[in-house]
């Protein structure tokens, strides 16, 4: 059009009218910042400036508070007046429409008047002129009329009386009305001046915030001086520290150290061999002395152990349970034989046993506290994982009398009872009571320890013998929680202090 063609790739300056460079190509595996055309500015002779960032802050901690206050506020004006002026609106229809039905009652009792007046003159005009059959029934049509205008008047009584109610009701409707609206106007004024103080406190906790922004940089620089101080000082003191004397005193603590360990030893000893020296004298003047394994699941024998002992079976014997306090002792009843097998109460305890002969009394008592069973708390938590339990038991004695026959029983132990079965035959099923005791066989013999005392009620006693003495001590400890689950205390003869 203007009589020059343009080449390809070029632009024409209109500053200069030379042709400009084409563009150079761009390679394909340039990776740009974002995938949008850039944001700049253009300065004097065409120089890009800097990329214009954006400011992807959010609003200010102090316009958040503000708004979500606003909008609080609002919501609680909002929801109190609209739901009183609800509540209210909904009381005065219906003291409206109560109006409404009283004042339509009274104008339909108003018209029965009248309609009961004109029937009434009807009839009375009809009795004059007939007799005889008809003269009768047109009396007790009157009389019938009569007795509609006594209700009519009754009625008319509920009706003012229903008016009056409702004219109250309405007044007590207006004066609550009034009373709410007071009450909505004072909680506005005392909402607006808690908002107040509110925006009050936020305003105090923004200029803190700032305060302490602008402290926060003065005092990470004096923080950071400080340690630079406190290394400084640490590295003086471990120039002028001396490593060889502190080696020395080293060395002096090793053998103080050894020397002490020595002492304690041989401390150690000489308390063994004392120790020794007392129970041989010991035993050379006592008579009796206690054998067997002081711990639950064991028996504890007399045995005499001198040619001048008198023989167990003339003596008597009382076994005792010592407090903690070791300053009193209590009776074991019916443990009098010369072999006791402790129960899971006296765990923890020391027993003492008193032998009587010839007016000389003799005490032993155990070395120390009775220890636990191994392996019985294992074993009483596998118990307890079970609903119900069942332990293969034989009879010994039943009601203090020896049981002939030797066939397995079931010694079944629940949550709520105690049941003693072989079969279908039942001989004694109890729930937990006051009048049921458990514990330990106290008549001594060879199985003691998996012998196990029951009273199901009174007069009605049993001694059985179990597999082990695990699962004796299991079976106590068992039925021992479940009866205080139940609120019973099960021990046996005067035990129950104990537990």
């Amino acid at each position: 059009m203007y009589g020059h063609k343009l080449r390809p790739m070029t632009k024409v300056s209109p500053e200069f009218g030379d042709e400009v460079p084409a563009v150079w190509s761009v390679s394909a595996d340039v990776s740009f910042k974002s995938n949008q055309f850039p944001k700049y500015k253009l300065g004097p002779d065409n120089h890009v400036l800097e990329e214009i960032k954006e400011d992807i802050k959010g609003p200010p901690l102090k316009e958040v508070v503000v708004q979500e206050t606003n909008q609080l506020k609002e919501q609680h004006e909002r929801l109190s007046v609209r739901d009183l002026a609800s509540k209210f609106d909904k009381n005065l229809a219906a003291a409206a429409k109560l109006s409404d039905e009283a004042k339509l009652r009274e104008v339909a009792s108003l018209d029965g008047h009248v309609l009961l007046k004109k029937l009434r003159d009807a009839l009375e005009y009809l009795r004059g002129r007939l007799a005889g059959q008809n003269k009768e029934d047109v009396e007790k049509a009157i009389s019938m009329v009569e007795a509609l205008a006594v209700k009519l008047t009754q009625k008319e009584g509920e009706l003012i009386q229903e008016k009056f109610e409702v004219k109250k009701l309405v007044n007590f409707l207006n004066q609550a009305t009034e009373d709410a609206k007071k009450l909505v106007n004072q909680e506005k004024s005392f909402a607006c001046a808690e908002i107040e103080s509110a925006r009050a406190v936020v305003q105090r906790i923004g200029e803190a915030l700032e305060e302490q922004e602008r402290n926060q940089s003065s005092g990470k620089q004096q923080e950071l001086e400080g340690l630079i101080e406190e290394v400084q000082e640490a590295r003086k003191i471990k120039i002028k520290h001396q490593p060889i004397k502190v080696m020395e005193m080293e060395h002096e603590l090793r053998e103080l150290r050894l020397q002490i360990r020595e002492k304690c030893i041989v401390s150690v000893q000489l308390q063994n061999e004392l120790q020794m020296s007392r129970m041989a004298e010991d035993s050379s003047n006592q008579l009796y002395e206690l054998s067997g394994s002081q711990s639950l699941g064991s028996i504890l024998r007399i045995q005499s152990c001198s040619n001048e002992a008198a023989e167990l079976a003339k003596c008597s014997v009382q076994w005792y349970r010592l407090s903690s306090q070791s300053s009193r002792r209590e009776p074991i009843l019916g443990a009098n034989k010369c072999v006791y097998a402790p129960e899971p109460i006296d765990v923890g305890r020391v027993l003492q046993v008193d032998i009587v002969s010839n007016d000389q009394k003799i005490c032993l008592t155990t070395d120390g506290p009775i220890d636990k069973a191994v392996n019985l708390a294992g074993y009483v938590e596998t118990l307890l994982r079970k609903p119900n339990n069942d332990f293969n038991v034989v009879i010994s004695q039943m009601n203090e009398r020896n049981y002939s026959s030797q066939s397995v029983h079931l010694f079944h132990v629940g949550k709520t009872r105690i049941k003693l079965s072989r079969g279908w035959i039942t001989k004694a099923r109890e729930s937990y009571s006051k009048s049921m005791q458990l514990c330990g066989f106290r008549g001594g013999g060879n199985s003691a320890a998996k012998s196990l005392f029951w009273q199901a009620r009174k007069g009605q006693s049993f001694v059985v013998v179990f597999e082990s003495e695990n699962e004796r001590n299991g079976a106590l400890i068992l039925a021992r929680k479940y009866a205080s689950d139940c609120n019973v205390l099960l021990a046996g003869p005067d035990d129950d202090a104990l537990l």
